[in-house]
């Protein structure tokens, strides 16, 4: 009931590959203590060792300005956590939110300090330019000011168990590109043997949001909300209800395994149980370090048969937002000038680069990727790219693949998933699901649009 209601709360409470660690240049600070910055994150082990390696790095290069990071929990334990603390005047200075928590967040009022009025007032630049279009969109006003610091962006790709491929008679070498051809694969994955042929990770990021934006089909009226608060859910489509069916069909036939909400499936691919999967491309590292077989990444599946598929994907992971300490207080301005300078450390070209690398989210600036390839990072380390590449897919992006801008978006996400379990669980077919996921969410919306005006 937290994760649902969190919609609510946010609004009641809130309106109101070079070792560049030690080449970045020391910054000539005053003498004392250096200003302590509080920043709550919420990436489990071993990615958030790794985001705290990047603010020891930033602690390092200057003796100003002193990061102190801390896990919250997941994103949304983390939200909720930054709600509680902003109601208490004591929100931390900097929080990594979800991006399907922006449309909360940029109706959030007087908590939230803009990253455009942050590094306007502090006098520091960043070359916003230079962001891949699907990352920096996704985090601005339709005017193109930056309410939040992209940083930890993903987006969802597919891998495929190499091993378990050549023991079914299948080309390791080639996985499916079409979800014809994933159902092909995963039958000949079942017929020799293999008892999860497929599965996927954030069922409603994956098989709702990313198939929506590859099929340039709306999720919501309004540009996918980016137009205001009036959207209305669109997800009952025909496409939809063509995928939501095969994957109900899929499940009964045991060739798709739901493995859970949110990132719950993510074991079952580095495990060996499921020779196909879905996921984030920030599984990558995970991968890596546990998977025993030889693996591969490719592009999401996409419908053939729809005019002009495939499209891009859209992003997931979080950015950073700054916020002032609560309704009685705001910030100093060398505690504002701290935070910016931090924004101006991770947009360095160096420090994406090598986060990119060492964790799987993608290179936020096409400087990062231009580095990256040079290095021939990508050449010895195949499928690295692919997922740059499926989110530069399709030249520019249209309103149903910029990305989502819905408030209570989170709840509505909680919706989905509850939804498709029913459909899993035999209550219905994949339309059913889709018009109670639209009735339930366009109730959602319409709450969310009364609590803000």
């Amino acid at each position: 009931m937290l994760r649902r209601n969190l919609a609510a709360l946010a609004l009641a409470a809130l309106a109101g590959f070079a070792p560049f660690w030690t080449s970045a240049a020391r910054a000539q600070g005053g003498g004392g203590q250096p200003v302590e910055l509080q920043f709550w994150h919420g990436l489990a082990q071993p990615l958030g060792g790794q985001l705290e390696g990047v603010v020891a790095a930033f602690n390092e290069s200057q003796n100003r300005y002193r990061i102190v990071p801390t896990f919250r929990g997941s994103y949304p334990e983390t939200m909720v956590a930054a709600i509680a603390a902003f109601r208490a005047n004591a929100a931390p200075h900097l929080v990594q939110m979800f991006e399907v928590g922006t449309g909360t967040m940029m109706a959030a009022g007087r908590a939230v300090k803009p990253t455009h009025e942050l590094l306007s007032e502090a006098g520091v630049q960043v070359d916003f330019s230079d962001y891949l279009p699907a990352v920096r969109g996704y985090f601005q006003t339709n005017d193109g000011r930056q309410m939040s610091m992209p940083f930890n962006s993903s987006t969802a790709v597919m891998y495929w168990n190499k091993d378990a491929f050549r023991r079914a008679g299948l080309d390791p070498e080639t996985p499916p590109k079409t979800w014809r051809e994933l159902e092909d694969a995963a039958r000949k994955l079942k017929a020799a043997g293999v008892a999860c042929p497929y599965t996927t990770s954030w069922p409603g990021w994956i098989q709702v949001e990313q198939v929506s934006s590859i099929h340039d089909q709306p999720l919501a009226s309004l540009g996918n909300g980016f137009g205001g608060l009036g959207a209305e859910l669109k997800v009952n489509n025909p496409l939809m209800v063509r995928h939501m069916d095969n994957l109900i069909r899929w499940q009964k036939e045991e060739l798709f395994r739901y493995g859970g909400r949110d990132a719950a499936a993510d074991g079952l691919f580095p495990n060996g149980e499921c020779a196909i999967a879905t996921l984030s491309a920030g599984a990558r590292s995970r991968i890596t370090r546990e998977a025993k077989f030889q693996w591969g990444t490719a592009m999401l599946p996409y419908y053939d048969d729809v005019p002009g598929a495939p499209r891009n994907s859209i992003i997931g992971g979080a950015s950073l937002w700054a916020l002032n300490r609560g309704p009685q207080g705001g910030r100093s301005a060398e505690e504002w000038r701290g935070l910016a300078e931090f924004f101006r450390f991770v947009s360095q070209t160096d420090v994406a680069a090598k986060w990119h690398t060492d964790t799987g989210y993608v290179p936020l600036t096409r400087a990062a990727y231009e580095k990256v390839k040079a290095s021939g990072y990508y050449a010895q380390t195949p499928g690295a790219d692919v997922p740059i590449e499926q989110l530069l897919r399709g030249g520019e992006m249209t309103e149903n693949t910029r990305g989502i801008r819905l408030g209570g978006y989170v709840e509505i996400r909680n919706i989905i998933q509850e939804e498709m379990e029913k459909a899993f669980q035999g209550q219905g077919s994949g339309q059913a699901a889709l018009a109670a996921i639209t009735t339930r969410g366009n109730q959602v919306l319409r709450n969310f649009e009364r609590q803000s005006r």
